[in-house]
């Protein structure tokens, strides 16, 4: 709350000396109201202050502590300072009237109180007059000492734009006041360019430090009655007499005190100011009020002692000496630098040592977090065959392989982790897949991962090349596969490559090869869970690479079928699997189905503007083979001349097989990876009679092609580049 700047200290540029050490009230007087310090000349209670112009008040506050007023201004007292050899002024903050005008609830033309006469006068360089609309002259007439009367001012513009940030002109002005102003009163003359009734005008003078930590919020101000002003203060010839000096020509001291206490008096127009000599501190309107400073004591600052190396400080009454070492002092340092430096060393090596066991012990604990007694497991078990080239990286390795993780080195994100692109010190690529730090699920899930990729050996498969268990998140490192995944070339309308009816009809049997392996040629059938077009990658000959086996099972090879929550993507998800929970490898033909959808017809396997059927691809595209309107599906970029038309009904009779709802129904991957490499071996070399009997042959049947328009190419919502919706687990959905 801005309240709560009337208790707030302005750090101004000079250094207090009000210390610890040293007193600053007369005796038996209080030093302290609430939170505010009350030196000499000021005081509280009879015979505490100089003069009535000194004499504080410490009032009980209804909403906090005690708070001082000066009693004949009847000013809060917010702050008191007194000079040093910085600055040869003193300084009191004190709260000033906000003037209003037109200021709905607010008191209308409240001026600032007369000082003339006091020893009290509104400081020029702290101090600035400020005010708050648009469209007014605002207006400060002053009566200097010996002067006429003046008056100053400036002007504001309107802004409905302007953010109030500064008070610029806009919305705001601001003016300096002159020197040795102890009497002013503000006024506002409007421009006539503010056409509002209601705007509510207010000028004040305010502390330039104070205003600029706080003009971010005019209205806030404008809540307020008062805020902080600083003012000069001094000591008239008269009260320096009381205090017991006698002038000396044009320089004497405020007290005739020992030298312990000396002063410097400097003479202003209309008074006088004391200071400590250079090398005391503390109230210089006291008897005995400056002390001796022990600059060998202190670390910062002006004082602090400047001896060279090989020298003892040793302080003196108002100053410091450099002392150097008599010879028996010199040996003593030598032999005491000797033992220091082998304490230092001993204490080197032990911390070295003690570094050395707490990072074993951490290494161990993130090994055990991260799964490490878990892989150790699978591997007693015989569950893992890791061949000699999977290696067991150290953080640091792989740290400066991805430049210590670098953003620009992501080459993607998913629900398991962050996977980033590095260069190991032999110069080999490879990708760092940083599992994320959540719960001991997605560990055992990192931890299956690399049991599944030690047992695979697939030319069709990301392979493993090692891990990091011994860091805060395990770390995953396996082959870089340079050109991205297969969604991006089916949904990309912009890429430059040709994506070919050749080239999918190629990479669809090179996946279906490689869960062929995984269903039956591995050591343990293999379940992938999470088939689809953004986990198959392409490498630098563009051939599939089936990835991230973050979700995937082994099982017994007598097992049908593994139970477990329903994880997957959404329009790759096998519709029995998400009724039953129950996962078949019947499960991972659905999901390869959709992709053999995708690359027929380049489009998403979800879209919301896909109305007929619903939004997924694979309801939507058994429709139309069943109405006999696939080619007008299929993705007009691989039906040029119709030499392929053959084919591309061969196989999507093929992918209709697939996503038969019923999984007793879809053929084996077995089934769907020799009917594939039959497809493909077909070619080009025979004729369109010759294909069709081949195409019978396989037991597929053949429908018409209907002529496509190559208008269409992009024209379709459903393409495009796009990401696929995740279920990692699905617990619930209507």
């Amino acid at each position: 709350m801005l309240r709560q700047v009337f208790v707030h200290v302005i750090v101004l540029s000079i250094i207090s000396t009000l210390t610890s050490g040293a007193p600053i009230a007369k005796r038996h007087c209080p030093a302290i109201c609430g939170n505010i310090s009350i030196p000499f000349p000021f005081g509280i209670g009879a015979n505490c202050y100089l003069d009535e112009w000194f004499e504080i008040v410490c009032n009980k506050s209804t909403f906090s502590d005690h708070i001082p007023f000066l009693k004949l201004t009847n000013l809060q007292v917010l702050n008191i300072t007194l000079q040093d050899n910085h600055d040869h002024y003193n300084y009191i903050q004190v709260r000033n009237p906000i003037t209003f005008w037109d200021c709905t609830g607010k008191t209308i033309g409240r001026q600032a109180p007369d000082l003339s006469e006091s020893p009290f006068e509104y400081d020029s360089f702290f101090n600035r007059f400020n005010a708050v609309s648009c469209g007014m002259h605002a207006l400060i007439s002053s009566s200097m000492l010996h002067e006429s009367k003046i008056t100053a001012g400036c002007e504001s513009s309107c802004s409905i734009n302007h953010s109030n940030r500064s008070c610029n002109g806009v919305n705001c002005c601001q003016t300096n006041i002159p020197s040795n102003v102890q009497v002013f009163t503000s006024a506002v003359q409007p421009t006539g360019t503010d056409h509002r009734d209601d705007a509510c005008k207010y000028a004040f003078l305010a502390d330039r430090n104070w205003f600029m930590s706080n003009s971010t919020d005019f209205v806030a101000i404008r809540d307020l009655d008062y805020v902080p002003v600083t003012l000069k203060w001094h000591l008239n010839y008269s009260q320096n007499e009381i205090l017991g000096n006698e002038r000396e020509s044009q320089s004497y001291s405020c007290h005739n005190d020992s030298t312990y206490s000396t002063y410097s008096l400097v003479y202003q127009r209309k008074g006088i100011y004391c200071s400590c000599e250079y090398g005391f501190e503390g109230n210089p309107y006291l008897s005995n009020g400056c002390q001796d400073i022990n600059e060998c004591q202190i670390k910062y600052g002006p004082y602090k002692p400047r001896c060279q190396e090989g020298t003892t400080c040793v302080n003196n009454i108002g100053s410091y000496d450099c002392r150097r070492p008599k010879f028996k002092n010199i040996l003593k340092g030598f032999f005491g630098g000797i033992g220091v430096l082998f304490l230092l060393i001993g204490g080197w090596g032990l911390c070295k040592f003690i570094k050395k066991r707490k990072d074993i012990k951490r290494r161990k604990k993130f090994f055990k977090r991260n799964g490490g007694l878990l892989l150790q497991q699978h591997i007693a078990s015989g569950e893992v065959n890791v061949d000699s080239k999977t290696k067991l990286f150290n953080s640091k390795e792989l740290q400066k392989a991805t430049d210590n993780f670098n953003v620009d080195r992501i080459l993607g994100q998913g629900g398991q982790g962050t996977v980033y692109k590095g260069m190991l010190a032999d110069g080999k690529i490879v990708a760092v897949k940083k599992s994320k730090m959540v719960d001991k699920g997605n560990v055992a899930e990192f931890i299956n991962e690399i049991v599944i990729l030690s047992q695979i050996n697939h030319r069709n498969v990301v392979r493993v090349l090692g891990c990091c268990l011994e860091t805060e998140v395990p770390l995953l490192v396996y082959e870089y596969i340079p050109n991205g995944t297969l969604f991006e070339y089916i949904h990309d309308q912009s890429e430059e490559l040709e994506f070919t009816w050749e080239m999918r009809l190629r990479i669809a049997t090179e996946i279906a090869g490689a869960l062929f392996y995984l269903h039956s040629a591995a050591a343990f059938p293999i379940y992938h869970r999470d088939i689809k077009s953004s986990n198959i990658l392409l490498d630098e000959k563009y051939r599939a690479k089936v990835a991230d086996f973050g979700t995937s099972r082994s099982i017994a090879i007598e097992q049908t079928h593994v139970t477990t929550l329903v994880q997957g993507t959404f329009g790759y998800l096998d519709p029995e699997y998400f009724q039953s929970s129950q996962f078949t490898e019947k499960s991972d033909v659905y999901s390869f189905g959709v992709v053999i959808a995708e690359l027929l017809t380049g489009q998403k396997p979800i879209c919301s503007s896909r109305t007929e059927k619903g939004p997924s691809l694979a309801t939507y595209f058994i429709v139309c083979m069943e109405e006999n309107r696939l080619f007008d599906i299929i993705d007009a970029r691989i039906v040029k001349d119709g030499e392929s038309n053959d084919e591309i009904v061969a196989v999507a009779n093929l992918a209709k097989r697939c996503l038969n709802l019923n999984g007793k129904f879809r053929p084996t991957m077995r089934e769907v990876a020799m009917k594939l490499e039959a497809i493909q071996k077909l070619g080009k070399t025979w004729s369109t009679q010759e294909n069709h009997k081949q195409v019978e042959l396989l037991g597929l049947q053949v429908t018409e092609p209907r002529d496509v328009p190559t208008s269409s190419i992009g024209s379709n919502p459903c393409t495009g580049p796009s990401s696929s919706l995740d279920v990692l687990p699905l617990l619930f959905f209507d």
